[in-house]
């Protein structure tokens, strides 16, 4: 008979986040609205937050399911990977530590890299540069990729869908990062005190 080892915060609250995993990135019939993003373009989304929190169980669980979804879709060749790590390390400039002449000069240098994305997805550069402001509570970010994203839906309705899938997955990816960042680190914590039965 295998012994399962019972989580540390118990099944209850893997239970919960799998459930969350489930709303964000795949819906619930009857119980969730329709998405707006595809889950191609939110598990982008998610692959970013990973990179930004450096969470490596993260980033091995959405690259597979990027390629997944883009084998199956057939999508065209793309060097997503390194655009998305790209991405990521002009997102990690907090726009609010930086002088207006600074500010300035990222905004050019970030639109100039993200008709790059653009080209190959339209629109993921400010999805990614949105979900990144929520994550930080960036505002100067987040009214910067707010702009992008309005000025490229006249449906409120659909802008008000894609703002709600963005979050969603920052929501998820705050909590999943954060508890799988930590749980080595908590587990050798009682390791060292003898407890070793979590």
């Amino acid at each position: 008979m295998i012994k399962t080892k019972t989580p540390l915060l118990g099944w209850a609250f893997n239970d919960v986040l799998n459930e969350l995993h489930q709303i964000v990135f795949e819906g619930v019939p009857g119980e969730t609205p329709p998405f707006e993003l595809t889950q191609l373009e939110r598990e982008y989304i998610a692959y970013v937050l990973a990179c930004y929190y450096q969470c490596g169980r993260c980033l091995d669980f959405h690259e597979r399911a990027i390629k997944h979804i883009r084998n199956r879709e057939q999508a065209p060749d793309w060097s997503w990977k390194e655009d998305l790590i790209s991405a990521t390390l002009f997102l990690h400039l907090d726009g609010m530590k930086l002088s207006q002449m600074e500010w300035t000069r990222w905004v050019t240098a970030w639109r100039s890299f993200a008709r790059r994305i653009d080209f190959r997805h339209a629109n993921l550069a400010c999805y990614l540069a949105y979900a990144i402001g929520i994550a930080r509570h960036d505002k100067h970010l987040m009214d910067l990729a707010f702009e992008s994203i309005s000025r490229a839906n006249d449906s409120n309705e659909r802008l008000k869908g894609i703002i709600r899938d963005i979050d969603g997955v920052v929501i998820f990816m705050k909590a999943a990062t954060s508890k799988n960042r930590s749980d080595p680190t908590i587990l050798n914590h009682l390791k060292s005190r003898g407890v070793t039965d979590v």
